[in-house]
Formats: structure tokens, C-alpha cells, sequence
């Protein structure tokens, strides 16, 4: 199963990078597989170690990828990293094993420390189809615009019937980045609110 955190890791100038990443887990053991290139990869490369933040706030993962990357952070306990202030639990992760590929090295990583913060609240369907735009909107650069306009049309009767306050900005800021985006010309202020939508299942 692979479960969707945010990883942070530090650059080369002492600094902290905030960005989505997919994982599995088995045990005390972590597997993530970075893009080539990306600064995530650049990272762990340089500093061997990293948090993955579990957080129910979409608005993380969207603000990542649209140009939303300052989030509240704290010193982890055990590691030279930091963490989301604000996640629901996070995992202190330091580099075990490294399998090289020339598209996505792999990762493995021994939780040394874990802790939570706070309580699960429940699933949220605006919340999953968050994360679901976010994904395509990683993908603009290549994603063929009909399916990406059906795709998002779907999402959005989610977004439309169940989100909070802390969807809708993100899902807005995903809309914000498609519409600047060259090579989609979607529609994306008929996505912006719930007017005309049914709201009953």
C-alpha cells in the first residue's frame, strides 16, 4: 500500500524543503522513491535523513506544487531535520539502503523515532480529491488536456459537496495553477465554487 505524506528534508544551505511524496512502509522500515532530478532526492543524497509528516491539511500538498511552500516547522527529536508544526504524527527517518535507478532511486529508511500529534478526524471525500488534482497538476506539463478536464470535472463534485474551508483554498490554488498553465485551457472558474451542483447523494 502506498500511503501519501510530506516529506522534509535539508539543502545544502541549512534549510528546509517541504514537498509531497507517496511511501510504503513495512515495520520500522520506509521506502520512497524521488524523481531524478528533483531536490528531494538532492537532499537525501547530501544529508542522509528526513521527516514524513502525516497530515489531514490538503493545503500543504496543493501549496507545494503551486508556490505555497511556507508552513510552520519545528526541530525533529532525533535527526537533524525538522517537521510540519501542525501534522497529525510524523516519522524520523534516516537512510538505510539506496537502489539506484536513472528515473526514481529507491530509497529505504529505518524509523528511528515516531510521534503523534493529534487525532485522525475521519475520511473526507474533498480531501482525497484534493490530493487527486494535485497529483495531475504535477503532470501539466504532459497530461492530455481532455483527460485532465474530465478528470477534474469528476473531482470537483467531491470538492463541491463535502469541503471545508482548507479544501476549497487549495483546490483553488490547484485551479489557479492549471489556468496559468500554456497548454490546458480549462474552464477553471465554472470549478471554482459549488453553484449549480446537486448536493444531495
Amino acid at each position: 500500500m502506498i500511503f501519501e505524506g510530506v516529506i522534509v528534508t535539508r539543502d545544502a544551505s541549512g534549510g528546509a524543503h517541504v514537498t509531497p511524496m507517496g511511501f510504503r512502509r513495512r515495520g520500522v522500515m520506509v521506502e520512497i522513491a524521488p524523481f531524478v532530478p528533483s531536490q528531494t532526492l538532492a537532499n537525501l543524497r547530501r544529508h542522509g535523513c528526513a521527516t514524513m509528516n502525516l497530515t489531514d491539511d490538503v493545503r500543504v500538498v496543493a501549496g507545494c506544487l503551486t508556490g505555497h511552500r511556507e508552513w510552520p516547522l519545528v526541530p525533529a527529536q532525533t535527526i537533524d531535520a525538522c517537521r510540519l508544526r501542525d501534522c497529525l504524527a510524523h516519522l524520523e527517518l534516516a537512510i538505510e539502503a539506496v537502489s539506484d535507478d536513472a528515473a526514481r532511486p529507491r530509497f529505504t529508511l529505518r524509523v528511528v523515532h515516531e510521534a503523534t500529534h493529534g487525532a485522525f478526524a475521519g475520511f473526507n471525500r474533498a480531501q482525497a480529491a484534493v490530493i487527486e488534482a494535485a497529483i495531475l497538476v504535477s503532470r501539466l506539463d504532459f497530461i492530455d488536456p481532455a483527460k485532465l478536464a474530465r478528470d477534474m470535472n469528476y473531482l470537483h463534485i467531491a470538492v463541491a459537496k463535502t469541503a471545508g474551508d482548507a479544501e476549497w483554498t487549495a483546490w483553488r490554488w490547484l485551479l489557479d495553477a492549471i489556468a496559468a498553465h500554456p497548454r490546458h485551457a480549462l474552464d477553471c472558474a465554472a470549478l471554482a465554487t459549488s453553484e449549480g451542483l446537486a448536493v444531495a447523494d
